[in-house]
């Protein structure tokens, strides 16, 4: 018989993350205007816009498509990111911190040293692209999926994860210190490098391949010396 959890399902199983499942309405193109604090943007295209250092603390973008947008330094702190998909973006220092992301895709992004720490994602798919230095530090993930990305030296430090896929993944140098894993399927990640926190691997489900790539850090973190026949 199968081990089972403390809920009561097999321990041999991982529950799976639901994908968001986006139909967005007829859009209208957003125009040259720039990003307001607190601003409502409803079935807004934007379309190779430059959103360069922009303001956009608090504002709302429900059933939006953002494709091949400079978002450097852009502050969008708090802000609410609903039904809207990211395709090409690009930039640096994008500020996200404290913000929800709901049913949103994110694709072929190239972002370095983004700021999502203490924010929301539920239900998102954020597939290719390549991202550094991620900081989603004391941030709830909940059924969201990394699907052929890059994702080198992302902090999810103080994080909670639940039903959180990485399929085709490249996770480098990932930062797990003090997170909680729920339902964490690791398997499609090649390479998987953990930089700090692999006592929390406890809920995160590695193959066994894995496990023999992890040997090192595992016998680190337990104190174990490992010496060849003398």
């Amino acid at each position: 018989m199968a081990r089972r959890a403390a809920d009561g399902r097999s321990a041999t199983t991982v529950r799976a993350a639901r994908r968001p499942e986006l139909r967005l309405p007829p859009l209208t193109p957003f125009g040259r205007g720039a990003l307001e604090p607190d601003g409502d943007y409803d079935a807004l295209e934007f379309a190779g816009t430059d959103l360069t250092g922009g303001d956009g603390a608090g504002a709302r973008f429900m059933d939006c498509a953002l494709t091949e947008c400079a978002l450097d330094e852009a502050s969008l702190p708090r802000a609410r990111l609903l039904d809207t998909v990211l395709t090409g973006v690009r930039g640096v220092g994008t500020d996200l911190s404290e913000a929800t992301l709901r049913d949103v895709e994110l694709r072929d992004a190239r972002l370095g040293g983004t700021q999502l720490h203490g924010a929301v994602l539920e239900r998102v798919l954020i597939r290719g692209g390549k991202i550094d230095y991620l900081n989603l530090r004391r941030s709830r993930l909940k059924d969201v999926v990394f699907e052929g990305c890059v994702l080198v030296e992302p902090d999810f430090g103080g994080a909670r994860l639940e039903r959180v896929a990485f399929v085709d993944c490249a996770l480098k140098e990932a930062d797990l210190s003090a997170a909680t894993l729920v339902d964490v399927d690791l398997r499609g990640a090649a390479p998987l490098e953990l930089a700090r926190g692999v006592d929390r691997l406890s809920g995160a489900v590695i193959s066994p391949a894995q496990l023999l790539d992890l040997a090192p850090v595992l016998a680190a973190e337990l104190g174990v010396r490992v010496l060849a026949d003398g």
